[in-house]
């Protein structure tokens, strides 16, 4: 089994939050996850980019001196981001930051699809993504609100090969073999653990939202929804709604800085 978490071309690999005040950012999450932070810049260098460890795993990052408002972005992994960019320019969408080099971690650039969702792509090379995923206090999913989901996949589709078959009242999208990559690297046993699973639940990547505001929102794991809620609400978040499903206990929350987040308790039938 692989020691570390891969992501083939056009999978979401990676959650950052761009914030005004990196310390104020750092210390909320660290009291609301138990993230622990270090700075991916080495000293002397301009900038700084706090990566969010749990377990002595990358799990998300803080991005501080953001002047636009905070927010969450999702990067999709690319093999090459340049050619990636290029293809999202041809099939409607917009390159809005053009592909640089992130330090020796790899190659990034901002876009954002035809309904304006914007979205991050990520050409890995010292840093391959979150390496612990779906587990309380990391990184679980990230879901495309969209007016035209069907419109928005054809788009997705063409630039990093997702099934346009939305799943029947589910709104999953599929990357056709994912789950093959899974089980031959960190999650040998994905298909006995998912035999109940609808056909094709393994190569699921993203979910997708009908929504007239087009954006990319990003769910957490947690333990207890309504502990971790206590204690953002302690440490200066505001709950904007809350939810409960068959399968989840949700809440939506806005970080002290303003950006918005989903706390998401898994709570199965029985």
């Amino acid at each position: 089994m692989a020691d570390q978490r891969t992501y083939p071309h056009g999978v979401p690999c990676w959650v950052d939050t761009e914030q005004p005040d990196g310390g104020d950012a750092s210390r909320f999450y660290a009291a609301l996850f138990g993230w622990r932070f270090e700075d991916a810049v080495p000293p002397g260098v301009p900038g700084s980019y706090l990566i969010a460890t749990l377990d002595g795993h990358d799990v998300a990052a803080v991005a501080p001196g953001a002047e636009r408002p905070a927010r969450w972005s999702t990067y999709i992994a690319c093999d090459d981001a340049d050619r990636t960019a290029e293809t999202v320019a041809a099939a409607g969408g917009t390159v809005l930051a053009p592909p640089e080099d992130a330090g020796p971690g790899g190659r990034a650039a901002t876009c954002a699809d035809p309904d304006g969702a914007v979205f991050r792509l990520w050409q890995a090379r010292r840093r391959l993504g979150a390496q612990l995923v779906n587990v309380p206090s990391t990184w679980n999913f990230s879901d495309l609100h969209s007016a035209d989901p069907e419109r928005a996949l054809l788009f997705y589709a063409a630039v990093f090969g997702w099934d346009t078959e939305l799943h029947s009242g589910s709104g999953m999208v599929r990357l056709p073999g994912y789950g093959e990559h899974l089980a031959s690297t960190v999650d040998p046993d994905i298909y006995e653990r998912q035999a109940g699973a609808p056909p094709g639940f393994a190569d699921v990547v993203a979910g997708v939202v009908t929504d007239d505001h087009p954006g990319w929102e990003v769910r957490f794991t947690v333990a207890d929804r309504d502990g971790s809620v206590a204690t953002a609400e302690q440490h200066g978040a505001v709950v904007l709604s809350s939810a409960d499903t068959m399968w989840t206990r949700e809440a939506v929350i806005r970080d002290p800085q303003g950006a918005e987040l989903t706390l998401s308790q898994f709570t199965p039938p029985g």
